[in-house]
């Protein structure tokens, strides 16, 4: 009845220990009937009987205890259960000639009390009877116990498994969005330099400074609201130094806001998607004006520009906004929301909102 795992990710199961208060009130119970019948027309009173046929249930409780750890390895043709089966029967004629010993001052004389043999074959036959019965119960009571107990570690398993999973997925996404925001910056330096611009060499030295700043925060689990925002500042900076009159921006955020849980790069991608599918295309530029705010325990960000619009940029949410949602999904679950709206008479609107969480420490 006993399992070995061969999984080291399955839990060994683990015999409950010989002697216990549980086990000894079902040795008791299993006694009171043996004790009852064999006290009826017997000149012994009843306490007596009482103590025999408790000795041979509790000693039969200890060789169910002892058969269950001892010895550690069977034959491969005995199962466990039948040994403790086994274990018990050979127990009760033991303990019932024990009982009569303990209970008749060391002298049961059988040979003179007829009776007394009758009685120890009575104890015998109950005890061989009812013992093997309980000890079934018990084993199905374990065997139950353990079932549960297993399925409880395959639960906590399949859930740690699941999160390592998702914390896996969360690192590709992240690894996808690292090289996207990378070359489009870099892209931007080099039409600088192609173009002779003199804001070519200033742009790259802030562009360095932004990197040494963003980079190492690419690889985090999340971040703040606030530090993401000192991103988007800096990014679009960098961006105007390019294009100074083509481009303008305004940031406002509730300060409640600024220490909120975030994941990276949230904000710097719908940014960057603003300026590079709305700004970079419009002949005349445009702007860009991004809120944060905290509404009902939930966040919401609002990024609109004044581009080309989603008709003449095109209605796919493309590589980055699309693994922002699901980077978004991945943190929040499904009620974090992402969408890309129209904006009259031209530009976009990108939105999310997510529940207000503050970052773990």
């Amino acid at each position: 009845m006993t399992a070995t795992a061969t999984n080291p990710s399955v839990p060994a199961r683990r015999p409950p220990p010989i002697v216990s208060w549980r086990r000894i009130r079902v040795a008791l119970l299993a006694a009171v009937v043996p004790a009852l019948l064999m006290s009826v027309d017997s000149t012994t009173p009843l306490a007596v009987w009482a103590l025999r046929a408790a000795m041979i249930a509790l000693g039969q409780m200890l060789a169910f205890g002892l058969a269950e750890r001892w010895p550690a390895r069977l034959p491969g043709w005995l199962e466990r259960w039948v040994f403790q089966l086994i274990a018990i029967a050979v127990a009760a004629p033991l303990c019932a000639l024990l009982a009569y010993v303990v209970t008749t001052g060391g002298n049961p004389d059988f040979a003179s009390e007829p009776r007394r043999l009758t009685g120890l074959a009575g104890l015998t036959f109950f005890g061989t009877l009812i013992g093997p019965w309980v000890a079934l119960g018990a084993m199905l009571k374990q065997r139950e116990a353990f079932a549960r107990e297993q399925a409880l570690s395959f639960d906590l398993e399949r859930s740690e498994l699941a999160r390592q999973a998702l914390d896996a997925r969360m690192r590709l996404l992240q690894a996808q969005v690292q090289p996207h925001f990378l070359f489009n910056t870099l892209a931007n330096v080099q039409a600088l330099v192609e173009a002779g611009s003199p804001q070519a060499s200033h742009v790259l030295g802030s562009l360095i400074t932004y990197l040494r700043g963003a980079v190492p925060r690419l690889d985090e689990p999340d971040t703040t609201l606030g530090q993401e925002l000192d991103l988007v500042r800096a990014y679009l900076e960098l961006m105007q130094m390019r294009m100074p009159d083509r481009l303008q921006f305004s940031l406002q955020a509730d300060p409640a806001a600024l220490v909120l849980r975030c994941p990276p790069m949230t904000l710097l991608t719908l940014v960057e998607n603003a300026v590079r599918h709305g700004i970079d295309p419009a002949e005349d530029g445009g702007r860009i004006d991004i809120s944060v705010q905290v509404r009902d325990a939930r966040v919401h960000v609002r990024v609109n520009d004044s581009g080309v619009g989603l008709r003449s940029a095109g209605h796919s949410l493309g590589t980055g906004l699309a693994a922002l949602r699901e980077r978004l999904q991945f943190a929040f679950g499904a009620t974090a929301q992402l969408r890309l709206l129209a904006r009259e008479p031209r530009g976009a609107c990108a939105e999310i909102d997510f529940p207000a969480q503050p970052r773990a420490a």
